[in-house]
Formats: C-alpha cells, sequence, structure tokens
C-alpha cells in the first residue's frame, strides 16, 4: 500500500494505491467484511492541522487502508522508528521510510458524538476539547445512506459550549459494502489525529464502554475478550497510538450502558444526549432499531415502563424475536430484568429466552477494576476516584461474572 496526503484549501486529501499483494476485500479488526469502493477521501479540519507529526499522518491513515493492506505501507514521508515497529508487530506489514524524531504531548481530546457514552466521558473530564467527526458526501461516490443526518448530530455537539473542533470527512465512502462505515473504528479519530500537535494532546478519549472492551468479539456477541485487539491498552491498536504519542483513553471502559446513561443523564449536558442518528433537531426517530434499545436501557435507568409505538412484529424489533446471542447481550439482561411490563414489550421473547434477574445483572451498576488500571497513568488516578465517587467498583465475585461471560 502507497499512501500519499496533500493539503490545499483547509483540507487534507488522502489517496493510496494497492501494491500488487493488496486486495480490494478484506476485514476490519473485529472481523467485519469490507470491500474497497474508492481509493481516496478528504478531511477537513480548517485552519488547524495545518502540519501534524508525521506519525499522526501515517497513524490517520492506517486506520483507512488496513483492511487491504497485506504485506507493507509506504508512507509520503518518513516515520520514527517506534511506529514502524507498532505496525511490524502488529499487522505483521513492513512500514517506511524511517527516520522521523517520536512526538509527544499532554492534553487529552473528546472523540466526541453526542452519545450517552461519549456524553458520560465529558462529565468526567469537563475541561477536556471535543473533537466531533461529521459525515459529509463524497464528490465521486454515491450517498447510499441519505437518511444518516450528520449535521444534526453537529449542531447538537456545537450547542454543548465547550471548546469543540468540528471535522468533516467523506472517508466512511471508502467502503462498497457493507454500507458507509468506518474501515476501521478507529477512523472516527482522525480529525483528532490530524489536530493532535495544534491541541498538544497526548491522548484521545473515547467513549467505548464495557461491552466494547471487555465483552467485545465475534460481533460483540461471544465472550469475555481481556486482549481484545481493538481498544486492549496493550493490543495492536493501543500499541500503535502509543507510539505516535496519543495513546487510547477508554475512561468508561469498565462499566455498562446503563451507567453511562446514567451519567450522561445527570450532566449538564443531558438535555443535549443523543443516539439516533435518523432524527431532526426536535429530537430522535423513535423508530429505529437504536431508538428501541436505548430506550430498553432508558427505561431500566428510571425504572419506567417502555414508552414505544414499535410492535414485535416490526423491522426494528426482529432482533429481539429470536433466541440469543445478541449483540451487546449483557444490556438486553440488563433491561429484561428491571423494565416494568416487559412481557407486553417488543423484548418479551428476549426477556423470556434469557431469564435474567436484578441479582443477576447487578455487575452491570458497578465498575469493573481492571479497566482502571489499564488507563494511561495520567489519568489513571483520575478515572479511578471519579468511578470510586460516582459509580462503585465491582466485587470479586462480579468481576468473576464479567471474566466468566459468554453470550449464549
Amino acid at each position: 500500500m502507497r499512501v500519499r496526503w496533500t493539503r490545499d484549501d483547509e483540507v487534507w486529501r488522502l489517496v493510496f494505491l494497492l501494491d500488487a499483494e493488496d486486495e480490494t476485500t478484506g476485514s476490519c479488526t473485529d472481523g467485519q467484511p469490507i470491500e474497497l469502493r474508492t481509493n481516496s477521501c478528504h478531511v477537513r479540519t480548517g485552519a488547524g492541522g495545518a502540519s501534524p507529526h508525521p506519525d499522526l499522518l501515517a497513524v490517520a491513515a492506517w486506520t483507512v487502508v488496513a483492511p487491504w493492506t497485506r504485506r507493507r505501507v509506504t508512507f509520503d514521508r518518513p516515520i520514527s522508528p517506534g511506529l514502524a515497529e507498532a505496525l511490524r508487530t502488529g499487522w505483521g506489514v513492513d512500514a517506511g521510510p524511517v527516520g522521523a524524531d517520536p512526538r509527544t504531548g499532554a492534553r487529552l481530546a473528546i472523540s466526541y458524538s453526542g452519545g450517552a457514552d461519549s456524553m458520560a466521558v465529558a462529565a468526567m473530564f469537563p475541561e477536556a476539547p471535543f473533537v466531533h467527526f461529521q459525515r459529509v458526501s463524497h464528490p465521486r461516490v454515491p450517498n447510499r445512506w441519505t437518511h444518516y443526518r450528520s449535521e444534526v448530530l453537529a449542531q447538537l455537539v456545537h450547542r454543548a459550549g465547550r471548546e469543540t473542533h468540528l471535522v468533516q470527512s467523506d472517508l466512511e465512502f471508502v467502503l462498497s459494502r457493507p454500507r458507509p462505515g468506518f474501515p476501521e473504528h478507529h477512523a472516527v479519530t482522525v480529525g483528532t489525529l490530524l489536530l493532535a500537535d495544534d491541541l498538544g494532546l497526548g491522548g484521545v478519549a473515547l467513549g467505548y464502554e464495557i461491552g466494547s472492551r471487555w465483552l467485545g468479539s465475534d460481533r460483540y456477541v461471544n465472550r469475555y475478550t481481556p486482549d481484545n485487539p481493538m481498544w486492549a491498552a496493550d493490543g495492536r491498536w493501543g500499541r500503535l497510538y502509543a507510539a505516535a504519542g496519543v495513546p487510547l483513553v477508554l475512561p468508561v471502559g469498565g462499566v455498562s450502558e446503563p451507567v453511562t446513561m446514567r451519567l450522561a443523564l445527570g450532566s449538564d449536558l443531558a438535555h443535549l444526549v443523543r443516539w439516533c442518528l435518523r432524527g431532526d433537531m426536535s429530537g430522535p426517530c423513535q423508530k429505529c432499531g437504536k431508538c428501541l434499545r436505548k430506550e430498553l436501557i432508558l427505561a431500566a435507568v428510571e425504572g419506567r415502563p417502555l414508552k414505544t409505538t414499535l410492535t414485535a412484529d416490526s423491522v426494528p424489533a426482529r432482533p429481539w424475536q429470536q433466541p440469543p446471542p445478541y449483540a451487546g447481550q449483557e444490556t438486553i439482561e440488563y433491561g429484561c430484568a428491571r423494565v416494568p411490563g416487559i412481557e407486553a414489550t417488543p423484548f418479551a421473547k428476549a426477556a423470556d429466552h434469557l431469564g435474567a434477574t436484578v441479582e443477576s445483572t447487578r455487575w452491570m451498576d458497578r465498575c469493573y477494576p481492571p479497566a482502571i488500571d489499564e488507563t494511561p497513568e495520567p489519568w489513571r488516578e483520575r478515572v479511578g476516584a471519579y468511578m470510586r465517587a460516582n459509580v462503585g467498583l465491582m466485587t470479586s465475585a462480579q468481576q468473576r461474572q464479567v471474566e466468566t461471560w459468554a453470550a449464549v
């Protein structure tokens, strides 16, 4: 793979050319098969991010091209030896040219989506700037997902009243299947990487919670996975970001979605929380599968019946009419065990299959201590103190429930 970045008019443009051994079909780190549609994309950073360190440009490019690269990646400017080694040990690729000095930084930024998980991180780090990544159209690839309202999410983020940096990109259209999306989940940080030197960043915080970090295997429905290659601090992506001087930080990586929802609703930004990708400025659409799932969490947290017009026969409810496993199954168990009248909702069959109880899901009200331990050192004490004060830590028995977790 040969990678080239150019910049003009406050826009970075990435063009990549496949080597003979590279392929147009591949898979991202979590196993999702994806196909390549086009070999270029752009990232608008505005006046900022005019001259990032070569390692930052290299990692940003790698989040886009990794699924299709097989033996080597050649960047358009020298990278540091440490970054080349992280690519060699993590992916088995030869990376170069090599010759840059490593970079460092001190500040933490939040890759902020406006959802409950990233809002929970914002509640923990009120001084951290937001970097919001907005999808925009690609000039050569038709948009087959027109219902995605990225402009609504961007407006809500701007209303947060925090230091906010909006980055726009069409990189999600590099994919042709299954739909526009990130080639690697980490591509959401491309804007943060390009702005890292301007902002003096030494870390990027994301809102991935316990289901993504510790229970993430086989598209998040399989088993306890401490060595999760996507988000483990010592996994290949963790080592890569650390080599570029911006280690990945998962402040809520030890807590469940019900906890991040509770923290978000208790924050000063609660009126701006938005998980729906289809709704307008008046609110979520309340008709999609994501809205239905988040309503289950919200109802469980608030201890009330489900509020939805969707029925078990509706298309968004179909996944929960089948036997498990379910994506994010631990959260479905939590909601089914707590929502009054669950037997009269679209989750009735799932509740019957799972047989979850308040006691069997109580571990999801606490923080998993190893998640604190793997937080990079500059922020570890802050995360630990916050979790102890606002959430509480799991008992040893509850930790064992996490470590023996397997969706069935």
